[in-house]
């Protein structure tokens, strides 16, 4: 995305870049930046993660600052406007998930001018059907799938793999497709105990020895709650709930159902590591190159996104965490036509 941001911006319009590190914590902290140029972003279209650093806990409006021995919070918005003014930057470029755009269409309520572009491995923005660096999650998540199902046959166990995804099960859905699971559990469908023992029975008696369960870590059983590693503010500077264990807690109600033996895999951040994927690589450019269509255009507080297959503008203030998957839709209608469970 940044190639083809300061490519374009240099190349057509004559911009200048600076480069914001860790996040927002680079506009608040001092001597966190670096300049883009042509040069710097010339070899970085096959590199995972960000030049740049990044942070999930440097929210300027809640930023936590060390008091003692304990975190406070502190809304140093102010400082982070002054270190833009100190820069001389005309605006701001917001690269991230939601808590990223909705911070960015904070600060346009306080005059900043920030266009954005959506970029988490979840998908789960309302304001865009695809977000880049999910595709290449979802290669990563059916190769791992793929080498489980090799350990899970020779040793006739049941795998259970945890994915990320949070509240939405997309990553789950088309990771357990593509590794072709045989249960696929996300936080959409509470799941039944005794429904998924009941799919690894019928594949027991169709032949098939080994099971492959795909579960979001938002997954949960019904009547029970999510796996939480860690409670909203535990972790300083970190205003939501930690996610994770939805796979022990599967696994440990399934012990005393089930005859075979079961192991859990928690995939963990490699699904955010590594090369992106030709089409995460193809979409990172096309929204580096048309975000500066929003600044030529003065459309500011707006992002880009992909809609019906078509590039186009959404508001930031549409970038909520609030897209899950579809229940009536087609994959997982499919999913279930071709035998997949998803516990329900």
């Amino acid at each position: 995305m940044l190639r083809a941001l300061v490519r374009r911006g240099v190349r057509e319009f004559g911009h200048e870049f600076v480069g914001i590190q860790n996040g927002f914590e680079g506009l608040v902290q001092p001597d966190l930046t670096m300049p883009l140029t042509l040069s710097s972003v010339r070899d970085i279209l096959n590199k995972g993660g960000t030049i740049l650093g990044t942070s999930n806990r440097a929210n300027p409006f809640a930023y936590a600052v060390r008091e003692g021995d304990h975190y406070v919070e502190r809304d140093l918005h102010a400082v982070a406007i002054d270190r833009m003014k100190a820069l001389q930057l005309d605006g701001l470029v917001a690269i991230g998930g939601d808590g990223t755009l909705q911070i960015a269409h904070r600060f346009t309520q306080h005059g900043v001018r920030v266009v954005g572009c959506p970029k988490t491995i979840d998908n789960d923005l309302s304001g865009t059907d695809q977000t880049f660096g999910f595709d290449t999650a979802v290669q990563v998540i059916s190769e791992a799938i793929d080498r489980l199902h090799s350990t899970a046959e020779a040793h006739q166990r049941v795998m259970v793999v945890e994915i990320m995804g949070r509240n939405a099960g997309f990553l789950t859905l088309e990771g357990g497709l593509a590794g072709g699971a045989d249960v696929i559990l996300i936080p959409e469908v509470p799941y039944q105990v005794d429904k998924v023992v009941a799919s690894i029975d019928a594949l027991r008696r169709s032949g098939k020895k080994f099971a492959i369960i795909a579960i979001s870590e938002g997954a949960y059983p019904v009547g029970g709650e999510q796996a939480v590693l860690a409670q909203a503010g535990e972790i300083p500077g970190r205003g939501v709930v930690r996610l994770g264990g939805s796979g022990k807690v599967l696994a440990d109600l399934l012990a005393p159902k089930v005859e075979a033996e079961i192991r859990v895999t928690v995939l963990g951040h490699l699904q955010r590591g590594g090369a992106p994927c030709p089409s995460d690589r193809v979409l990172a450019t096309l929204y580096g190159a048309m975000v500066l269509d929003l600044v030529e255009r003065n459309q500011w507080d707006h992002m880009v996104c992909m809609r019906e297959g078509k590039l186009k503008f959404a508001a930031l203030g549409e970038s909520r965490k609030e897209r899950v998957v579809d229940l009536s839709g087609d994959k997982v209608r499919l999913a279930r036509s071709i035998g997949i469970s998803f516990g329900d």
